[in-house]
């Protein structure tokens, strides 16, 4: 009768603690107690899954923007950086535009496997969205510059996309007289420079960004916003998914790079990454982290844009990307090396299916910037 007490003793003390943390109309379930975790401050969340040594901040909601939308309406720079941005004369064709590859409309992406430029001709990777571009520190799948100015001069000189001779460009803008008034009110004086050019470009290029999204709303404590489903995919992803060894902080990326497993050495679509311009073999097959801000409007993925269903790169990364080298392979020392970060999962088709709904909370509704209905003459 004593141990019976006891135990009985022992079962109420745990339903009055219950009690103090789980209101009364809740259900005691799975969906139930992870509303209840994090339908609270971020700094109250569980610990989330992170390898030692990682650097990583708490997912947060979107900054305030009011300085975009004032951009637009009265910086002369962006005004005439948007006008560049949209205008194909800045091509050797005059039929390809910056937007012509960063499309409003597509969520500043193209919607292609890989870019498509002068003379029809592909690139070899993906178009990456512009949103939220000003918080990157290295653009470009590779990281090769490290500045807004410096990234537009890029496209506009590659052969297989705007193929402009860059030291020639000055001169042609300068022959369109309705340009030179813009470039007085942006610069002070009407000569028109190179410089001048990407300044006004990136100026514009970076008041692009995401608008809040239903994660936003949840996490300004709006917690109706997102539903059981979604907010078991939030758990996941911080916890048994390990998405936040890489992806964290306001804008989900690390802004490093890792080799994810696809590479395809010595196959068809084999890039290196950053090791081609680093030439370190440390770097070979690493890519930039990506946002996963507004990721579901942002299809197709990767750097080789090769796929087009997340369901399927949740099974990539679900594997582990195992990576052995063939015969022959022991000792090259180019042979890629998947990132220590990439380990086998273990998600369940329910778990995916939960992580994709976060994915989803993630996506905000697109702004789809008007083109000018004019350009300078």
């Amino acid at each position: 009768m004593i141990r019976i007490a006891g135990i009985l003793s022992i079962v109420v003390t745990v339903m009055l603690m219950s009690a103090l943390t789980i209101p009364e109309h809740a259900q005691v379930n799975a969906a139930d107690s992870l509303r209840i975790l994090y339908a609270r401050p971020a700094a109250a969340w569980p610990a989330p899954v992170i390898d030692s040594g990682v650097q990583w901040q708490e997912l947060a909601a979107l900054p305030a923007d009011t300085a975009s939308v004032n951009a637009w309406a009265s910086d002369p720079k962006v005004q005439l950086g948007k006008l560049l941005f949209f205008d194909p004369r800045l091509s050797s064709s005059n039929q390809i535009s910056c937007s012509s590859c960063h499309d409003p409309d597509l969520a500043w992406g193209d919607g292609r496997k890989v870019s498509l430029g002068t003379d029809h001709l592909q690139g070899t990777r993906n178009t990456p969205s512009l949103l939220n571009v000003w918080m990157q520190r290295n653009l470009f799948w590779d990281g090769r510059v490290d500045g807004l100015e410096s990234q537009a001069i890029n496209p506009i000189a590659t052969h297989h996309e705007m193929n402009m001779e860059p030291p020639l460009l000055p001169a042609k803008i300068a022959a369109i007289p309705g340009y030179r008034p813009l470039f007085r009110n942006a610069f002070g004086e009407e000569r028109i420079t190179l410089d001048r050019i990407t300044t006004a470009i990136a100026a514009f290029e970076r008041t692009i960004r995401s608008r809040d999204s239903r994660f936003d709303e949840f996490m300004k404590g709006r917690y109706h916003k997102m539903s059981d489903l979604e907010i078991k995919g939030l758990h996941l992803f911080r916890t048994k998914a390990r998405c936040m060894n890489c992806h964290n902080g306001q804008y989900l990326t690390d802004g490093a790079f890792h080799n994810i497993g696809l590479t395809y050495y010595g196959r068809k679509y084999q890039d290196l990454g950053l090791y081609n311009i680093s030439r370190d073999t440390a770097d070979v097959g690493r890519f930039r982290t990506p946002s996963l801000r507004d990721v579901m409007l942002t299809r197709p993925w990767m750097h080789n844009g090769l796929f087009d269903d997340m369901e399927g790169i949740l099974n990539i990364y679900n594997s582990g990307m195992p990576m052995k080298p063939k015969p022959g392979q022991e000792n090259d020392a180019l042979f890629p090396r998947t990132d220590k970060l990439i380990k086998p999962l273990g998600l369940t088709k329910e778990d995916k299916e939960a992580l994709m709904a976060f994915l989803q909370a993630l996506t905000g509704k697109p702004y789809k910037m008007p083109r000018p209905e004019t350009l300078p003459q």
